[in-house]
């Protein structure tokens, strides 16, 4: 009988190739075998130039991967073979993009994409941060890239991906291992376009005195991570001028949420560490669970493709777990360009160092791009769409000639204790990432570690300022100045991308920080009971409670339905209990009429949704001049308007013929490249889901569309009474080979909340692949 893997390539060819016949059996039959080759070998022994002793390779009956070596090098040279057996096409895919040329692959579609990204200037980075690397790190790198470059020589069959797109990938270099380390420091700073939507709002006449009405600063009662208590602080310190710091919401930031509570809360005695970041979903996972042993190295958890060592997880003494600070780190500066040649700086005229940039374009084309360099970093509005009439230079950590932030993670790996711990983390730079720790003598604690920029007074990081000199960095932060606590009173502590540092603090990390809604149901659940057990984590994580539902009731106590559906409907909100579950009809009509009321103030910020909801609860409340509707005799209040988009909510609910939140709100795993040719249906992936943006299991959605694409991309839970019962889970598969029994057998059990074993004993069903010193 055939296998499901046979069965299920044997319909992919089929289809690709048309066939109406039996006759055309023996072409499906050798497609088929050629495929199936290019499946990595799990098993066995295979030899390998490059390795100087054997290393075991167990696959568990999930695929995750544990390694074993005799050498730290070979650890990291198994890892990147590994990472190359099963996430090839994926890693090539990323080093392209950090490198500016997937148009060489992708053509013409993708040039504004390279162009972008070579003005930027990321390789450029990676390639200036690898010269300056620790022998330590470069040595770990080096082995890695030469891991990956033994699996292309081996005469193992390329992914599918590649014999589709026409091509083979060159081979790896050290620069392709740290480029993607800057774009995902990219990815989680992205306070350059906060910048420039400030500059464009004010330049439409939006008054910032307006725009703190549309925005509102951090709510003064809301949680921030550390207490004044904690860090001996005064208690009474302005940061800043409120006018200069919240001019414009900003767009959907990667969040995440994490938490470490003590064992004087916890049923076992030890520390519970939580861990769930959300970034961007996709098929392949972004993440590859593993575990690495060699001498005086063991550590478990999540690692990411083209990059060595692990990323998030525990060793057998500690455990840590990220989420994003949003620290901003980015500067935009205005220039008073003089005739296109050069810009003032500091009173004299200097000439833009330009640089060549050739972008080869599937098909023989090649494009000439001209990159202009300033003091700042490069001219980054030259490569926009829409640029604004003033030239701005970015200057951003991560564009540095130095970074260390593997030689970070390589020290996080190994650290024993706190002291190891914050000691690793000073050679952190970006993107700054709120680090929650726990240890098996029962500690806790947090850093924020990073290159936190020193703006002279005045300058607030919030709207470009001018390029002439007068607003340069004047260097970074110590680390003895980073926030961190040891132990707090509290006995826990808890992130959700909300603001870092209480009142008193004698530095601001930035003014744009998450909504504290998820913050605040966490500490809501932790809170609850006296005794905390692994199932309340795994509850929390899996939270769809909706405190923007809880904030929003009031309005619909208030509103006067239009219609008798619109009556029935309120009272059945007004009967939910807020549980945004993917099966919930109620969650579905909040979600559309939420989404309407963002609405509120289209024409006067010139953009569709405007998700912002403590300007909307003003307005519901106190009213707002955009609440009058333009066209008609009367003057609609804000409660009007509210009553108007339930009505409008409930014609898109009929359009959309749904019946649960599920049905329309679903998580998306778009394949980078296939998802947009017809095998997008055997790459691609959805499944209903349920929360919202505000909710602890985030659902964050596209209002046009109600799909999610940012979500939970990794879930980790360690039990520091013992750390092999400890939990971790990511969507989709180990493997990025579609036709993998291990490309997408994760999806069900993360959606329905399960977990696997992050154990260093493998829990059955093992594969052992042996790789052995080769000549």
């Amino acid at each position: 009988m055939l296998g499901s893997t046979m069965k299920r390539l044997l319909r992919v060819l089929a289809w690709l190739l048309g066939l109406a016949t039996l006759a055309a059996f023996g072409v499906v039959l050798a497609a088929y075998l050629t495929l199936r080759a290019s499946l990595p070998q799990v098993e066995g022994r295979i030899a390998l130039k490059g390795l100087s002793a054997p290393v075991e390779v167990v696959r568990d009956r999930w695929g995750v991967v544990r390694v074993r070596a005799a050498s730290l090098e070979d650890l990291f040279f198994a890892q990147g073979f590994v990472h190359a057996q099963e996430r090839l096409w994926q890693m090539e895919f990323q080093r392209r993009v950090g490198q500016g040329r997937l148009a060489e692959v992708l053509g013409e579609a993708a040039l504004p994409q390279d162009r972008f990204l070579r003005t930027w200037g990321f390789y450029r980075a990676a390639e200036s941060a690898y010269e300056r690397l620790y022998p330590e790190e470069k040595r770990a790198v080096d082995a890695y890239v030469a891991g990956v470059n033994a699996f292309l020589e081996s005469g193992a069959p390329l992914p599918p991906e590649f014999r589709l797109l026409s091509f083979r990938p060159e081979p790896w270099t050290g620069p392709d291992v740290l480029v993607w380390a800057k774009m995902m420091s990219f990815d989680l700073s992205m306070n350059w376009e906060e910048e420039l939507l400030r500059h464009r709002l004010l330049a439409r006449g939006v008054s910032p005195e307006r725009l703190l009405e549309l925005l509102p600063p951090y709510p003064e009662d809301a949680p921030t991570i550390l207490q004044a208590e904690d860090l001996n602080l005064p208690l009474s310190r302005e940061e800043a001028p409120a006018a200069l710091l919240r001019l414009a919401p900003p767009r959907f930031l990667e969040a995440s949420n994490n938490w470490v509570v003590s064992g004087s809360r916890t049923a076992t005695g030890k520390p519970f560490l939580a861990d769930d970041p959300h970034l961007g979903l996709q098929a392949p996972s972004l993440w590859f669970l593993m575990a690495l042993e060699a001498p005086g190295y063991r550590v478990i958890g999540a690692t990411l493709p083209g990059v060595p060592g692990i990323v998030i997880g525990r060793n057998e003494r500690i455990a840590w777990g990220v989420t994003n600070v949003g620290a901003d780190v980015q500067d935009l500066y205005l220039l008073e360009d003089v005739g296109g040649k050069g810009y003032r700086y500091k009173g004299q005229v200097v000439p833009y160092r330009v640089r060549e940039e050739r972008i080869r374009v599937k098909g023989g084309k090649e494009e000439v791009l001209w990159v202009r360099e300033t003091h700042y970093g490069p001219v980054i509005t030259d490569a926009l769409q829409d640029p604004p009439k003033t030239p701005m230079a970015l200057r951003w950590v991560s564009l540095d000639e130095e970074d260390h932030i593997l030689m970070a993670f390589l020290g996080v790996n190994r650290a024993r204790n706190w002291q190891e711990f914050t000691e690793a983390l000073r050679h952190y730079s970006a993107p700054s990432q709120n680090f929650v720790y726990a240890d098996v003598d029962g500690n806790i604690g947090y850093i924020a570690p990073g290159k936190f920029p020193i703006r002279r007074e005045g300058h607030t990081g919030m709207v470009p300022v001018p390029g002439n000199g007068e607003w340069d960095w004047q260097g970074y932060r110590k680390p003895e100045e980073w926030p961190k606590v040891l132990n707090p009173k509290e006995g826990f502590v808890v992130t959700a991308n909300h603001k870092v540092t209480p009142k008193g603090f004698p530095y601001a990390l930035t003014y744009d920080w998450a909504e504290p809604y998820r913050a605040e149901r966490i500490r809501e659940m932790l809170l609850a009971k006296e005794k905390l057990s692994l199932e309340d984590m795994k509850a929390i994580q899996m939270d769809q409670k909706s405190l923007l539902f809880r904030d929003f009731r009031p309005v619909l106590e208030l509103l006067n339905p239009l219609s008798e559906r619109s009556r029935t409907w309120r009272e059945r909100l007004l009967a939910w209990d807020g549980v945004a579950d993917r099966a919930s009809e109620e969650a579905l009509v909040f979600a559309l009429w939420y989404t309407e009321l963002t609405r509120l103030p289209e024409k006067e910020v010139g953009q569709p949704y405007w998700d912002e909801p403590r300007y909307l609860l003003r307005a519901m409340r106190e009213g707002d001049k955009n609440c009058d509707q333009p066209g008609t005799e009367y003057r609609e209040t804000c409660l009007d308007f509210a009553a108007l988009a339930l009505e409008r909510a409930l014609d898109r609910k009929e359009a959309l013929r749904a019946r649960s939140w599920g049905e329309v709100h679903q998580a998306t795993f778009p394949h980078a490249v296939l998802t947009h040719t017809p095998l997008k249906r055997f790459t691609d992936r959805r499944v209903p889901f349920g929360g919202d943006r505000y909710t602890v299991n985030v659902g964050p959605f596209v209002p046009e569309s109600l799909q999610m694409t940012h979500g939970p991309s990794y879930r980790q839970i360690v039990d520091l009474s013992d750390p092999e019962a400890s939990l971790f889970i990511h969507p989709m598969g180990q493997s990025g080979h579609f036709l993998s029994p291990h490309y997408a057998d994760l999806l069900p059990l993360w959606t329905r909340g399960g977990y696997l074993p992050m154990a260093f004993s493998a829990p059955g069903g093992e594969r052992v692949l042996l790789l052995e010193p080769g000549r």
